[in-house]
């Protein structure tokens, strides 16, 4: 429903409980007027007061009546327009309807927008077409705006049309249908409700009818309006026509704050809380459709120059994240594919827990590179976008396609800079941490030992990125079974970078980090503990207790005490661990749901099988959904619920999940990857536990 419409379903449901009940038009105050001659006749007052002022007529009878009364004030474009009409005394209640959203607290409901199942009803009662899923794609389309809908509908009785008709025309020819249907009981369209309104807002407030433009332009979500209108530098970027509408708003947050006011006036902009608003979709479009062609390419263009200023610099650090996230749907509605900005919010989308939306991002990416005409195919931007799809191809869970992708890759490097350019040599990294990934652990370790040796003879021995590489050498020899000569290998490390870099630089914590872990797969498990709860202590001193370092170091601190055999101790630290990575990152972050898999995990070493079972079976369908059926993480989960289901009793159960598990693991991961053979054992020890003792023999 509208407001008017909700306005006269109150006036029904309760007009038995007054002695009158009047509506007026309150939208032009001349007709305001006459209307309340009309209601004073009926009151049977025109003749017995002043009839020169038919207000103070009714306020009088109002005053004195007898039983209650209640006032339909419709339309009012502001509280200050019927500030004057509105009756002073007597007992009785007044509705004001208003697209003006500026009123005191407590006197004022918004009217939403219909959700979109009840929309789609609607539209298939009023016009009697059972086609709900036409239905339910035509409600998105009009926003859940009641006239709107109402409009659509009238269109399609008229015509004798079908909803699946009218959604492909208005796909195409949106303008045109806009400005087409009669609705009942309203005698403007869409088209017209709004365009008068812009052509009122644009003589009382140029300023605010540029902001409209502008807003137009963005998506239909919430807005940050102070964080995109804060630089006042950039109006030298925007064309002077722009310049000219909304360069006084530019670092102005008074001037932002009217021109804001003066749309919530006219239902232009509505608050969003927080400090953001939004422009129904609906809006947006009249509201372009009426600009010239040129004209509406500078708002675009002024829309995406603000968009890519707003966005943080450092897609890295988790503070600016929630700004990542407010700008993410405006930076994919106007900025240009191959633009810095949108460089960042990919990165963002990765670093942030979403590596599949950043492998979609950089795909769009790399193809917008490949298809521009200003490099090509070859040319570095393009081949930066590569590298990078293919990353987040691999932090995605599709270790196989990445490998390949930075195999394609190395080649191109190796033509166009030379075998020994740092380019190069980062794209041979790269695929060696790729081919690790992808399982084969020896083959990674070889490429990294390959790759010192040149990193070593290039840059020196102490050069940071030699450094770096001999970090992944360690790791991967570890990786490759070697776990006492991966440790070794970082003491070697952390006795150079403390050195170089200093006891409690990053890297240097970092290589204390893999030392600690080494450590403890080597065998010494106590050693790993004790190292880990130094470590803690330097990071909370550094870092701050809640730093994503810290927990993950109290993480580790906690797998290793469990190790020692304190199960339950680790259990409860990863408890409280979840509910701080919960509050800061959110229930669906990366680390997040690690913890919760390591708590499940502690819980069942801690002797609760069923609820390490229970567990993993609330994990299973978040990484399914968050990462996909078949990604390493999703599979892994699969791997521990099905483990756990035999611990927990259950063998036939456990037998049969890693009966299903094992051909996934052999498509995606090849026969002979480590995770491939261990759920082939698996599979085998839980056939033998469900009493089929010959089958798992074989």
């Amino acid at each position: 429903m509208g407001k008017t419409s909700i306005a006269l379903e109150y006036a029904h449901r309760h007009l038995a409980e007054v002695g009158v009940g009047w509506q007026l038009p309150a939208e032009d105050p001349a007709v305001l007027a006459a209307s309340f001659g009309e209601l004073a006749a009926q009151l049977g007052v025109r003749e017995l007061l002043d009839t020169a002022d038919p207000v103070a007529a009714v306020h009088g009878a109002l005053r004195a009546y007898p039983a209650e009364w209640m006032l339909v004030f419709d339309n009012a474009p502001s509280r200050s327009s019927v500030a004057s009409f509105l009756p002073p005394a007597g007992r009785g209640r007044v509705l004001i309807t208003s697209r003006d959203q500026i009123w005191p607290p407590g006197q004022s409901l918004d009217v939403p927008m219909l959700d979109r199942k009840v929309a789609a009803e609607f539209l298939v009662n009023r016009t009697g077409d059972p086609d709900r899923k036409a239905a339910l794609e035509l409600a998105d389309e009009l926003g859940g705006l009641p006239l709107a809908l109402e409009q659509a509908a009238a269109y399609i009785q008229a015509t004798v049309g079908t909803l699946a008709g009218y959604l492909v025309a208005f796909r195409e020819r949106r303008d045109e249908l806009l400005a087409r249907g009669e609705p009942t009981g309203y005698d403007e369209t869409v088209a017209t409700t709004w365009s008068l309104a812009l052509q009122q807002l644009g003589a009382s407030s140029p300023g605010a009818a540029g902001l409209l433009r502008l807003l137009a332009c963005l998506a239909p979500d919430p807005v940050p309006l102070t964080l995109l209108l804060a630089d006042e530098q950039l109006a030298d970027q925007l064309a002077p026509s722009v310049t000219d509408a909304i360069g006084q708003l530019l670092g102005d947050p008074v001037a932002v704050g009217d021109a804001a006011a003066a749309l919530r006036r006219y239902s232009l902009l509505t608050a969003a809380g927080n400090g953001m608003v939004s422009v129904h979709r609906l809006v947006q479009h009249v509201t372009l459709a009426q600009e010239p062609a040129n004209a509406v390419g500078q708002w675009r263009q002024a829309a995406g120059a603000l968009v890519e200023a707003a966005i943080p610099a450092d897609p890295d650090l988790p503070e600016g994240w929630p700004v990542f996230a407010l700008l993410l749907p405006h930076a994919r509605a106007v900025l240009d594919l191959i633009s810095s900005g949108m460089w960042r919010i990919a990165l963002y989308s990765g670093h942030s827990g979403n590596p599949t939306a950043a492998r979609d991002l950089f795909q769009l990416i790399a193809d917008a590179h490949l298809q521009s005409d200003t490099g090509g195919p070859e040319h570095r931007d393009a081949l930066a976008a590569r590298n990078e799809l293919a990353y987040w191809t691999g932090q995605a869970g599709e270790l196989v396609e990445a490998l390949d992708q930075f195999a394609e890759l190395l080649p191109i490097f190796e033509r166009l800079l030379g075998p020994e350019h740092p380019g190069t040599l980062t794209a041979r990294n790269n695929l060696a941490a790729r081919t690790g990934e992808a399982g084969d652990a020896a083959g990674a370790r070889d490429q990294f030992a390959e790759l010192v040796s040149i990193r070593e003879r290039v840059l020196g021995p102490e050069h940071p990125s030699t450094l770096i590489t001999r970090n992944n050498l360690a790791s991967w020899s570890g990786e490759a079974g070697d776990a006492a000569g991966a440790r070794d290998q970082f003491a070697e490390l952390l006795s150079i970078r403390e050195r170089v870099l200093g006891p409690e630089h990053p890297s240097t914590l970092t290589t204390r980090n893999n030392l600690a872990s080494w450590s403890g797969q080597a065998g010494d498990a106590a050693g790993a503990r004790d190292q880990f709860a130094e470590l803690l202590s330097i990071f909370e001193r550094l870092l701050g207790p809640e730093h994503p370092d810290t927990l993950i170091t109290r993480g580790n601190l906690a797998s290793w005490s469990g190790q020692l055999g304190d199960a339950a101790g680790a259990r409860d630290q990863f408890a409280e661990l979840l509910s701080i990575f919960e509050r800061l990152l959110g229930p669906e972050h990366p680390s997040t749901l690690i913890t919760r898999g390591n708590l499940a995990s502690w819980s069942g070493q801690a002797g609760d099988a069923a609820g390490a079972r229970d567990q993993f079976a609330e994990l299973l369908p978040i990484f399914e959904r968050l990462l996909g059926p078949e990604h390493p993480g999703t599979l892994t989960t699969r791997n521990n619920l099905a483990s756990w289901s035999g611990q927990a009793g259950d063998a036939a159960g456990a037998r049969d999940q890693f009966a299903e598990l094992l051909p996934i693991f052999e498509r995606v991961l090849g026969p002979e990857h480590p995770d491939t053979l261990t759920t082939r054992g698996n599979l085998a020890y839980w056939t033998g536990e469900a009493g089929e003792v010959a089958d798992a023999g074989d």
